[in-house]
């Protein structure tokens, strides 16, 4: 039992049920639009504080996350995600005093970019290379199973409240599952111990220091295949502000918008499950399954965001409040739910692919998880633009922003998958433990690297 849950599986599991939990349910919350209230002008200042933390610690979560462990900083960021879902409920009671949601965003947005960056490393080191696009797979239905049950508690709280906003129980339901996730994070065992299905350890201990990680942080602005990622991690959230609240909670009343996150975090589940056969099929080297899955992601978008415009050219100013959808009226609501589940679908693929490309770049834990934190803090920074645009500029625009800068993101994508190695760079030695290893490898033993 001790060895089936130090494996590199058990522990994609269980942070996959962490981010079930909380980010899980933060995501259900958003995805409902406005942060299910009325007005969005609170939910996207709360964003934006939210996100312009997240750039900070997103970037700096990695040397955090390798300074501090993967369990306690998990366990600690949890609870900024239950703190944020109980704003709300002030919210619901005070419409006209914003202050404590904004707080509790940039709050969160700390919690966040540390969380995310121990999710990488977890999610990109602990597989074989061969098993990277199943295991981002496995934890991609995991995570996005808590999209889904957040979709069905406001379907079924809501099925037959006639507001237009969520009730406090809810967000109380929301609150309780995320203390939960923090909970659990205590449940991970120390990377030091994980090993993966061929035997070899996760990683070898390594000392570090906040000097040192401060360092390598700063390097990442100097890195290459970084630089190649930039648009790509800016790129990667800034669609989610259209797609909640141009589309969702534009176009849908309360209880059809939980009614469609079921179904968009189930799409989710789907597309990452079916991109990780390409990703790790055997049949193409690694630089083929790269280019295959950029012409994929590269269609997928290109279709949604055609489909978002001809939506937009019906509906240019949205639904008014009290006239929106519902999803017992099928003729007229299936053609925009059907193309809301399709975007969920495309955001699996290209996150996916986007932690499949960092997973190649190195099988070093402390190198990746200062890229995942170097990825999640981009993303972050394309958020914050992503939802102060909401409330400055017309859906149309944000709608052009969104295509135009997809389309930036391909080609140095392709650059960075064009220098994709067979085979990534191994975990580096201590230099105590380089002479230990050089005994083992000539008596023939199998090297725990």
């Amino acid at each position: 039992m001790a060895i089936r849950y130090y494996s590199a599986l058990t522990q994609i599991v269980l942070v996959g049920f962490v981010c079930f939990l909380c980010p899980g349910m933060f995501n259900a919350v958003n995805g409902l639009g406005n942060g299910g209230q009325l007005d969005k002008t609170a939910t996207n200042n709360a964003n934006t504080a939210l996100y312009c933390t997240f750039i900070v610690f997103g970037i700096a979560g990695g040397g955090i996350v390798n300074l501090c462990g993967v369990r306690w900083t998990i366990f600690c960021s949890g609870f900024t995600y239950a703190l944020y879902s109980a704003s709300y409920i002030f919210l619901n009671h005070r419409p006209t005093d914003p202050s404590f949601t904004i707080a509790s965003g940039a709050l969160l947005g700390a919690g966040a970019g540390i969380l995310w960056a121990a999710q990488g490393t977890i999610m990109t080191s602990y597989p074989r290379e061969e098993e990277k696009g199943r295991f981002i797979a496995i934890f991609w239905v995991i995570f996005n199973l808590g999209g889904m049950l957040g979709g069905i508690l406001p379907f079924a709280i809501n099925y037959h409240s006639e507001k237009d906003s969520l009730s406090d129980g809810v967000y109380i339901a929301f609150v309780v599952l995320e203390c939960l996730g923090a909970c659990l994070g205590l449940a991970l065992a120390p990377p030091a111990k994980v090993t993966r299905s061929d035997g070899t350890s996760v990683v070898l201990v390594k000392h570090t220091a906040p000097a040192r990680e401060a360092i390598e942080v700063v390097k990442l602005f100097l890195n290459p295949t970084m630089l190649g990622l930039l648009p790509m991690c800016f790129t990667s959230n800034f669609f989610y502000t259209y797609q909640f609240n141009n589309i969702n909670a534009a176009l849908f009343n309360i209880r059809t918008r939980g009614f469609n996150n079921i179904f968009y975090w189930g799409s989710q589940m789907v597309g990452a499950y079916a991109i990780s056969f390409l990703l790790d099929s055997p049949r193409f080297t690694r630089r083929r399954r790269g280019f295959l899955a950029v012409c994929i992601v590269f269609a997928a978008f290109n279709a949604i965001w055609g489909g978002s415009l001809a939506l937009h050219n019906k509906y240019p100013e949205g639904i008014g409040a009290g006239h929106r959808m519902d999803f017992k009226e099928s003729k007229k609501a299936a053609g925009a739910i059907v193309l809301y589940v399709v975007c969920g679908l495309g955001d699996a693929l290209y996150q996916s692919l986007a932690y499949w490309i960092i997973g190649t770049i190195s099988n070093d834990s402390q190198k990746l998880s200062r890229y995942a934190g170097f990825y999640k803090g981009i993303q972050s920074l394309g958020s914050t633009v992503a939802w102060q645009l909401d409330i400055k500029v017309s859906p149309l625009h944000q709608l052009i922003a969104n295509w135009v800068l997809f389309g930036a993101s391909i080609p140095p994508m392709l650059y960075v998958v064009w220098r994709i190695k067979e085979h990534s760079e191994a975990a580096a030695l201590p230099e105590d433990l380089a002479d230990k290893v050089e005994q083992e490898s000539v008596a023939g033993e199998p090297l725990r690297a």
